[in-house]
């Protein structure tokens, strides 16, 4: 099981694509998601509860469920997006989860999903995913978050992203926290597969990426306003992840 990071930096963010027989491994992520079958069946796990879709069907996903997905003959439209673009709605169930993920988006909301485009407008996006959330919520039961073990990776997740522009290190989240220091770093890597400093530093590289896509500030302003305290170690960290310079990936962004 892994952490899905890429552009959760991003108040806007939303990724739309279609796809046919898709399978993905356990993972979560901080954004909604949206699977909608169109043709065939897909089978959905979400925090170990199996559901099986048909044509018409959909899951709404909520931030920090773990999910998985498995198909050999289906086709499906797939749509993550950030919680801000919700942000009635994500306030109102920030502390609960669904009974039960499933839904039936009306055909015509299905049929606007599908027509979105990168340069459809904000308000655009914003409107047709509260009419998802709302029907969603229409028909929806939910219950508290019960489980600890997620209740305290949603902790520490919510720490990151309040703290990842100053002091974000293991020790200050176990003294805001309360755990264990050795236990903390322990627990993390197994959830998640990585270190809590590598998860940190892909979370500010993350977040570098945006504002390099969407601002023309400077690069070095980018690094610090993303937390990196110099921009040598803001260079190497982010060569290594994206195999690329800061400049380079900027001038692709620009071309």
């Amino acid at each position: 099981m892994f952490y899905e990071y890429n552009h959760f930096g991003s108040p806007d963010y939303m990724k739309l694509e279609r796809g046919c027989d898709f399978s993905f491994p356990p993972h979560l992520h901080q954004c909604f998601e949206i699977i909608i079958i169109l043709s065939g069946q897909m089978n959905i796990m979400v925090d170990g509860k199996s559901i099986s879709l048909s044509p018409n069907e959909g899951v709404l996903i909520f931030p920090n469920q773990i999910h998985s997905l498995s198909s050999t003959h289906s086709e499906h439209i797939l749509c993550i997006f950030s919680p801000h673009l919700v942000q009635a709605y994500s306030t109102k169930i920030s502390d609960r989860i669904p009974v039960n993920n499933r839904f039936s988006p009306d055909p015509y909301l299905i049929h606007l999903l599908a027509q979105v485009q990168d340069a459809s407008s904000s308000a655009h996006k914003k409107g047709l995913l509260y009419l998802l959330c709302a029907q969603f919520d229409s028909t929806a039961n939910y219950c508290a978050k019960q489980n600890d073990s997620q209740k305290l990776l949603y902790r520490i997740f919510s720490f990151v992203e309040k703290n990842y522009t100053k002091n974000c290190s293991l020790s200050s989240l176990s003294n805001e926290i309360g755990y264990d220091y050795a236990y903390l770093s322990r627990y993390f890597k197994k959830t998640i597969g990585l270190s809590f400093n590598a998860y940190v530093t892909h979370y500010r590289l993350s977040y570098a990426c945006y504002l390099m896509e969407n601002t023309d500030l400077p690069i070095i302003q980018c690094a610090f306003d993303s937390g990196f305290t110099s921009l040598r170690n803001f260079n190497r960290s982010f060569k290594e992840k994206l195999e690329m310079s800061p400049t380079q990936y900027r001038r692709n962004i620009q071309s």
